[in-house]
């Protein structure tokens, strides 16, 4: 292999592990033995666990992100895109990919290059949601006067109401965490009730991947 073919294989196989076994119970050792090699091999192209973890979560999660943009890019409108991103927002509704998100806000107050990688993509869905806001605001099709802090709302309320789901399972019905997200959205952009949980249009290529 290429150093970055080998690089992209260790990135996986800790993906992999992760997923099974959890961020923080991931170790070199595991990595290693999902690829049936030394952890000689895993130093050599990444310096610390924290660097380790953090190119395997940029990686899951950076593809979910990358997923639900593209799916957007095809909507109708802004109204339209809105629809898919509620359609689409695996965080909300893919036990995985929350539990990933619960384990690297956990981990990174321990772990530098770990936090600045979940910050980045945080900030990155709220600014997917935001440019959507704006675009509305601009054709007419919402009303909003501050599209930045109404996108932290809406995505504060859905992984709030998605950790209770996934953590807490029976609380709240899975059904309603994007049903009440979507309502409470309509709310902050003047849009009649109902008009972003309509068919929100195709599947995001390869979101829900990382069973």
């Amino acid at each position: 292999m290429t150093p970055q073919l080998r690089r992209d294989a260790i990135v996986d196989a800790t993906v992999a592990v992760m997923l099974r076994k959890g961020m923080a119970a991931t170790t070199v050792r595991d990595v290693a033995d999902r690829m049936g090699t030394s952890s000689g091999l895993v130093h050599h192209y990444f310096a610390s666990m924290d660097d380790l973890l953090s190119a395997a979560f940029d990686r899951a999660a950076g593809q979910d992100l990358d997923g639900t943009a593209a799916a957007m890019a095809d909507g109708e409108g802004a109204v339209g895109r809105l629809r898919i991103f509620f359609g689409a927002y695996t965080r909300a509704d893919q036990d995985w990919a929350f539990q990933l998100w619960l384990d690297a806000w956990a981990e990174a107050a321990r772990r530098p290059a770990l936090q600045a990688t979940s910050q980045r993509i945080n900030i990155a869905w709220q600014q997917l949601l935001a440019r959507t806001i704006r675009d509305g605001v601009a054709t007419a099709e919402v009303t909003c006067a501050d599209p930045d802090a109404a996108a932290w709302r809406i995505l504060s309320l859905l992984d709030g109401l998605a950790l209770q789901a996934v953590a807490h399972r029976a609380a709240i019905a899975r059904s309603l965490v994007v049903a009440w997200s979507a309502a409470h959205a309509e709310t902050e952009l003047g849009l009649p009730p109902g008009t972003l949980t309509q068919a929100s249009g195709r599947p995001v290529d390869g979101a829900r991947t990382h069973r």
